[in-house]
């Protein structure tokens, strides 16, 4: 792998960027002289490696957010790992040549603790000069040490869907001995959700849904039963759970498959009681936490079969994402 500690940072870069809203396919041009940004006091520059891309990166593209986003012109990803090239005046934790990852976008919301109403700001402000670019500029409490047994191509693949899954799964209060369904349990966020609550959150029970060709790959992360949701409607089971994890948007279903007095999370669409809702806070501190159990190898990324894309292949990228039939995460790699 190239070296990138004693790396001469250019003045111009290269980064995909969208001057309007609309499909990503569609908006995204490649933009070779783009000024490298400049970094606060609190932040370091990040020579990015590899980013992945989240359903989130085509919906802000879209507009879904544009109340509260930043105006364009945009440079979206959320995700990455890559090496520090310089440190802010106040940064403590990192150095010129630690290899890093995270969500680069903090969000700002507002929401009651566990169920009561909820008023979320998903997309507050974001930073306008994302991940799909060849640096970065990035809050260091945003940040880990990239695990040592990792890829940068692995590591991209965990920030956002790692967080999602640990933030949800921890304000349900999964606890040891307690079940859990995870719905969508082959994407990036419920492939994740699955891993924590076996082998972080120690549930007793794990199931999941996805279609035919997928349940075995949901029993290989650790799923006591793999539903598929094809030939059988999960609500209709005699068994209940303790916990529901809704990353599809069937929070109407899924309130039928919960027992009394639990709980179900959802990361799409709006909410009913006992349903709810939040939005996922990038915090370098989760990603620190869970470190030992990536680098034990309890938790593995999930990065679809299909899905690692050169810099060059971004709008390839999308257009796969668009399809709703990710396995995981996709990954953008390597970039110049």
């Amino acid at each position: 792998m190239a070296s990138y500690s004693n790396v001469t940072i250019p003045s111009k870069i290269k980064a995909w960027l969208y001057a309007k809203h609309g499909n990503p396919v569609d908006v995204l041009k490649l933009d070779s002289d783009l000024r490298v940004p400049e970094i606060k006091e609190d932040q370091v520059l990040v020579k990015v490696v590899a980013a992945a891309l989240n359903p989130v990166d085509a919906k802000r593209a879209l507009g879904f957010f544009k109340d509260t986003d930043s105006s364009p012109p945009i440079v979206p990803g959320y995700d990455m790992a890559g090496v520090v090239v310089k440190v802010g005046d106040q940064v403590k934790k990192f150095k010129v040549g630690d290899e890093v990852y995270g969500d680069v976008n903090e969000k700002s919301l507002d929401l009651d603790e566990v169920y009561g109403d909820i008023n979320e700001k998903s997309l507050d402000h974001p930073q306008q000069h994302g991940t799909l670019a060849e640096y970065t500029a990035v809050e260091e409490r945003l940040l880990a040490l990239k695990p040592k047994n990792l890829s940068f191509v692995e590591a991209a693949a965990l920030p956002a869907a790692i967080e999602t899954a640990y933030e949800g799964l921890e304000r349900t209060r999964l606890s040891s001995g307690k079940s859990i369904l995870v719905l969508g349990g082959a994407g990036g966020v419920g492939s994740l959700v699955i891993q924590l609550a076996k082998e972080v959150f120690g549930a007793s029970r794990v199931a999941a849904t996805s279609s035919t060709g997928k349940l075995d790959f949901l029993k290989s992360l650790g799923a006591d039963l793999a539903i598929d949701y094809t030939k059988e409607n999960f609500e209709d089971l005699p068994e209940k759970f303790d916990v529901v994890y809704d990353t599809i948007g069937q929070r109407e279903r899924a309130t039928r498959a919960v027992k009394e007095g639990g709980s179900v999370v959802t990361i799409v669409g709006g909410v009913t009681p006992p349903t709810f809702k939040f939005v996922w806070t990038s915090k370098g501190s989760i990603l620190e936490k869970l470190n030992p159990f990536i680098e034990s190898q309890k938790i593995k990324p999930v990065i679809d079969p299909k899905g690692t894309f050169p810099f060059s292949r971004v709008l390839q990228a999308f257009a796969y994402l668009g399809t709703g039939r990710v396995t995981g995460e996709i990954v953008i790699h390597s970039i110049p």
